[in-house]
């Protein structure tokens, strides 16, 4: 298991003590010299009006003053800190959720450098809950996330984000992510999932993998169209907003560079072996997906059968081009 505890439960009691009946969720923050901006997203996670809540960080070798803010911050609300792996962004995400000591309950993941809006929990808990109900099981695995107010630096909005035009399934989750890490919920069950998977190490992006797993294992899976965290844009973004000029040109030269392809090569192979986490739908979709032409308008064809597109009709020419010639 990843990390030794370095703070336990740093926090005081917050003053605004939570509802008795309110379910409890834990903040899953992985943090690496954030300092710049982190005391925005802490103000915004204790402005949350949904209190009952820990935050759990993981912080992978900061140098900066991440960790005094962070200890400032746990004087006055719950905040639990761990060593992260130090092997990037994803892994961190990772071992955090698998520590053996998280509090029973909802996960939400935060990154450093957002803004939550004030009832982005509250919300949250609200549409997993409902998902459950539709599913007729309160226990049942659920992944939520919600669209985001793109802005600069400065917290300037620019833009809302769309997840576009496919509904989330396991087919298209092999060729796109749709659900955000910053905004991301999982259920307990869902939780439990995610940790019974073995493997990970080779994950490149965390939000893409719980996306494909849980939705290969048949959990309920949420998309809110209300915007609800300040994806805050700056040049330390990991791969920056979904849509725009600069965005497109990122995913041209991700293509043609062959990262998109290792990336989901490497996440596809880690889902063929925990294929018994996986739905028999899901690993025969997995199993046709591996075993399509290389390159060309057969795989092309092999692609669409199986229902694997993007959510844009600019996005599926991308797909397309990225599969005739073998980037996909």
């Amino acid at each position: 298991m990843q990390g030794k505890a370095a703070t336990d439960h740093m926090g005081k009691a917050q003053t605004d003590a939570p509802h008795p009946g309110a379910a409890h969720v834990t903040i899953i923050m992985a943090t690496r010299n954030g300092g710049r901006h982190l005391r925005e997203q802490l103000a915004s996670i204790a402005a949350q009006t949904h209190r009952n809540w820990t935050l759990y960080v993981s912080d992978d070798g900061s140098t900066d003053d991440t960790r005094q803010i962070l200890k400032d911050f746990g004087q006055r609300h719950p905040l639990h800190l761990v060593e992260g792996p130090r092997r990037g962004a994803a892994a961190n995400f990772l071992s955090a959720l698998s520590q053996p000591d998280l509090p029973k309950g909802v996960i939400a993941l935060a990154d450093q450098d957002d803004v939550w809006l004030k009832g982005k929990l509250a919300r949250g808990l609200r549409r997993m809950a409902a998902a459950a109900r539709v599913m007729g099981n309160h226990d049942a695995p659920v992944l939520y996330a919600a669209e985001s107010m793109l802005s600069d630096h400065q917290l300037t909005p620019k833009t809302i984000s769309r997840s576009g035009r496919v509904r989330p399934a396991f087919a298209p989750s092999l060729a796109q992510n749709l659900f955000a890490g910053h905004s991301i919920m999982l259920s307990p069950a869902a939780l439990a999932l995610v940790r019974q998977a073995r493997g990970t190490e080779a994950v490149i992006w965390h939000d893409w993998w719980l996306y494909q797993l849980l939705a290969g294992a048949g959990a309920g899976l949420v998309l809110d169209p209300t915007p609800l965290v300040i994806y805050r844009q700056h040049g330390g973004n990991a791969i920056g907003a979904p849509g725009g000029a600069v965005a497109g040109i990122r995913r041209m030269q991700m293509v043609l560079g062959g990262e998109w392809r290792r990336t989901i090569a490497a996440h596809t192979a880690t889902l063929s072996a925990n294929e018994a986490l996986l739905t028999p739908e899901a690993r025969q979709i997995l199993a046709a997906f591996h075993a399509a032409p290389g390159a060309g308008p057969g795989r092309i064809r092999q692609l669409r059968a199986l229902g694997i597109r993007r959510s844009s009709r600019m996005g599926d020419l991308l797909l397309a081009s990225a599969a005739l010639i073998g980037r996909l």
